[in-house]
């Protein structure tokens, strides 16, 4: 019989998996949870699936970017749409998180839900990744497919809560995941109803409604859930809070970071960039919390490998 956690290596991580799972989920255990609290939430890019060089979503935008640009001429010698237009994308990047979603937030405008849904598919069906050369959603990482679907099983629900947009997640976390778009919380843009040749739709407008990264995202659990998680996974300081948060509850709790550390199955990185992890180590370190070493913890990081 293969093991629900097959693509971890026996360690410390998967047995603190193991063990936090057989305590909340024992009858009359001293830690039993009720399947009705039984709530786990995931950031994404980094954590679910690949968000180097660029997340995901980035790599959308800048696709989208140039599909545009014959339509907005001004974008020729306008930041940051001309470095997206010239290929600069470190000069993009430069501009941190306010530039990229200055860009989201003008690319993803003007049409409706089900039209930019329908975008979005569209282009994860051709895009590919520009290093590893594969459809974006293969490089969500196995052993977090298989963490999903171990804890399903085992009566939790599971939730996204990402700093990517809500509607370009929901396009394919089911897809991917399995988790469905009612269980995807992310930062989104301001929308209206309207009449559009006699029928309703919901509209996408060019404004910013929630940012949902460092402190938003336990205030966006709290608002759409109701609950507090008892089961967290993140990769950056970006979800640090939400960590805090979770275990920060009665009860046992379970806290895990992903460590970027193999570079050749994947890539080596955490201590730069927007998904800095720094913070979260020293936390890390003072309150117990897991943190998974790819490459020391993970069998093999996709689907697609071979294990060594």
């Amino acid at each position: 019989m293969t093991h629900p956690l097959a693509s971890w290596k026996d360690g410390a991580a998967k047995q603190a998996i193991l063990d936090f799972v057989a305590a909340v989920t024992t009858p009359n255990g001293l830690s039993f949870v009720p399947p009705s609290d039984r709530i786990a939430v995931f950031n994404n890019d980094g954590t679910l699936w690949v968000e180097y060089p660029l997340y995901v979503q980035a790599f959308f935008v800048f696709d989208r970017v140039k599909q545009l640009a014959p339509q907005h001429p001004e974008w020729q010698t306008q930041e940051p749409f001309a470095s997206v237009l010239k290929g600069d994308l470190n000069a993009v990047m430069a501009g941190g998180e306010t530039a990229l979603l200055q860009l989201v937030v003008v690319t993803h405008a003007g049409m409706t839900t089900d039209e930019f849904a329908e975008i979005v598919q569209d282009w994860f069906a051709t895009a590919r990744h520009p290093t590893l050369h594969r459809p974006y959603p293969e490089l969500a990482y196995q052993p977090m497919l298989e963490l999903l679907a171990y804890l399903r099983a085992n009566g939790f629900k599971t939730f996204i809560v990402s700093g990517g947009g809500v509607e370009f997640m929901r396009a394919c976390t089911e897809q991917v995941y399995g988790v469905p778009p009612e269980q995807v919380i992310g930062s989104s843009a301001k929308t209206q109803f309207e009449l559009y040749d006699g029928k309703p739709v919901i509209r996408r407008l060019p404004e910013l409604y929630f940012f949902n990264d460092k402190a938003g995202k336990p205030a966006a659990i709290q608002h759409y859930l109701g609950k507090r998680p008892i089961a967290a996974f993140g990769n950056s300081d970006g979800d640090l809070q939400m960590l805090q948060w979770t275990t920060a509850g009665p009860g046992r709790s379970l806290a895990m970071i992903v460590r970027h550390t193999d570079g050749k199955r994947e890539f080596c990185y955490d201590q730069t960039g927007m998904s800095s992890l720094k913070q979260g180590l020293v936390e890390a370190d003072q309150q117990g919390w897991i943190v998974v070493d790819i490459q020391r913890d993970w069998q093999r990081v996709f689907a697609f490998e071979l294990e060594r």
